[in-house]
């Protein structure tokens, strides 16, 4: 016979009372019966910072998982608007919010999901002038950028200021992830060294 999911959580933390409140106790019940994320995990969670670049076919579905899960402070760079033709993969936008901006539509439907989550929406496009300003305030940087000129600006960016980049990239049924964390003390590679045009 199972316990109830409740009761099996409580019963696990009674030693180590968290932080949490009751409704986020509730919320992020799943994670904290888990032994890689549990008590300490999800408090690390809540005090993160991630700065998402592109409200579209990457960055919609990444910012509502990134929501649901509870990272504590989503950044959104984006200077696009919601256009129908994006409706058919960039789950974040609902058909209402045509011709509204992207990182409003993405504030909406993560307020609407998880309204815990602090959203920072930057409504620009990410440029040498404005990239250390923005990166600089979050613990992790994930590319959903659809241009090769924001892609190579965020690896020289993240490199500089020691912030590790996931950075992500589709084209029909074919896609690719890479995780770069610069590391002085070993030679890692960055995006420029494996792309170098």
């Amino acid at each position: 016979r199972t316990l109830p999911l409740d009761r099996v959580v409580r019963g696990a933390l009674k030693a180590n009372p968290m932080e949490l409140s009751e409704e986020q106790f509730h919320r992020y019940a799943r994670h904290l019966i888990l032994d890689e994320v549990g008590e300490e995990g999800q408090e690390r969670l809540l005090q993160s910072k991630v700065l998402v670049i592109g409200a579209g076919g990457l960055g919609a579905p990444l910012l509502m998982y990134l929501a649901a899960a509870g990272v504590g402070t989503l950044g959104v760079v984006d200077d696009d608007e919601v256009d129908l033709t994006n409706l058919q993969r960039q789950v974040i936008h609902m058909t209402n919010r045509v011709g509204d901006q992207k990182v409003a539509s993405a504030a909406d439907t993560i307020a609407a999901l998880n309204p815990g989550i602090k959203v920072v929406p930057y409504d620009t496009r990410l440029t040498g002038e404005n990239a250390s300003n923005i990166i600089a305030g979050y613990d992790l940087v994930v590319d959903g950028s659809d241009n090769f000129d924001t892609r190579y600006l965020l690896n020289d960016t993240c490199y500089l200021l020691n912030k590790p980049l996931v950075s992500a990239a589709l084209l029909r049924f074919e896609g690719q992830l890479f995780t770069f964390r610069r590391n002085d003390s070993a030679k890692t590679a960055c995006y420029r060294c494996l792309f170098a045009d």
